[in-house]
């Protein structure tokens, strides 16, 4: 049956409402964004647990969330106490070895570019450089107190950041226990005259986003430790920070793989002070890169999402554009979601009389 054409306009004035209403509400939006994500990863497991049974007795949904919930915290707080000292020891360690390796810039590298490349290039300012980094880290490790009174004088942005952080936890836990009843509860919202229509495409989804969302993930973990492990195995002193930003952001394609060989080589060349050190450093995201494309995405993504990289990249910046940081979270989601409704309009479109009928 075809919609008339009140029901069309109600659709399309419906639809502008809710994105005016998303873009307008993007600030508070973050932690139920967030939420909803670790409730989308999380509910598969909370399903598993909920069917095993020992002597006799099944888990509860209840508890299934909770033991669930209990593995995330526990991985969150583990990396909150491992990973981030660790870096920041890394990068104190850095910047204590800093002024040696501009100075070494300025008598032996800015020399010869000044050589090949016929133009006068201005040394590098140690010492300011140098002030400059350690005022800023000062800062980012919060051994500078003016940091709070430059974010915010009423402090009402630190308020609203605690706030976030306490409400994602919450959200998270009634999300996971009533995910299930929520699904439901979506699916009868809509007209039943549509219902084959929405579970197909609702399947669809599910499909891509699972793939994306789950698979991606442990991609983007499994290539974080695959070049810390590699950056390490050189000697590299930032292997952690450095490894670890680069997996995180290997959802974009060829990202990842590119600014970790800029910034670890310009932390080798900074290091070692040897161009041959550069080697090792391709070495290593050569292999990463090689086992991404050719081994994990295959076995934990598939082709099931099938974004071109022009594609994500331009979801990824403009969600930032519009939404900020909650728009940089839902981006490629959202774009794996509009690209199942282009797949099945496509398929209506070429179907159609319109396309077929011969002039």
């Amino acid at each position: 049956m075809n919609l008339t054409d009140s029901q069309k306009w109600l659709t399309l004035v419906a639809s502008a409402v809710l994105l005016v209403l998303l873009y307008k509400l993007a600030p508070i939006l973050l932690p139920f964004a967030s939420a909803a994500v670790l409730a989308y990863l999380g509910d598969p497991l909370v399903d598993r647990l909920e069917t095993y049974q020992y002597q006799g007795r099944q888990l509860t949904r209840t508890m299934a969330v909770i033991v669930v919930f209990s593995g995330i915290i526990l991985m969150i707080t583990a990396l909150l106490l491992i990973v981030v000292p660790a870096i920041e020891w890394q990068i104190g360690e850095f910047i204590e070895k800093l002024p040696a390796s501009l100075n070494w810039l300025n008598h032996s590298v800015i020399p010869l570019l000044q050589k090949y490349m016929g133009r006068s290039v201005r040394p590098l300012q140690a010492d300011q450089m140098i002030l400059l980094i350690r005022g800023y880290w000062q800062q980012a490790s919060g051994a500078d107190g003016s940091l709070i009174v430059s974010v915010s004088h009423s402090g009402a942005v630190i308020l609203g950041w605690i706030t976030n952080l306490l409400l994602i936890p919450v959200i998270t836990f009634y999300l996971l226990r009533d995910w299930d009843q929520l699904m439901v509860q979506i699916h009868e919202l809509f007209p039943r005259r549509f219902e084959k229509t929405v579970a197909k495409l609702a399947g669809e989804s599910d499909e891509v986003l699972s793939a994306f969302m789950r698979g991606q993930f442990y991609v983007m973990l499994a290539m974080g430790l695959i070049y810390t492990i590699g950056l390490w195995l050189i000697d590299l002193e930032l292997a952690l920070l450095i490894g670890m930003l680069a997996g995180l952001i290997s959802f974009i394609p060829y990202m990842g793989v590119v600014t970790g060989i800029i910034l670890a080589g310009v932390a080798a060349l900074l290091q070692f002070q040897d161009l041959m050190h550069l080697v090792p450093v391709l070495i290593v995201f050569g292999i990463g890169h090689s086992i991404e494309s050719m081994l994990l995405t295959p076995w934990l993504v598939g082709n099931r999402i099938g974004l071109h990289p022009v594609v994500v990249i331009f979801a990824v910046l403009a969600g930032g554009q519009l939404f900020g940081f909650l728009g940089v979270l839902l981006a490629l989601p959202v774009a794996s979601v509009v690209m199942v409704l282009v797949r099945h309009a496509h398929e209506r479109y070429t179907d159609s009389q319109f396309y077929s009928h011969p002039s």
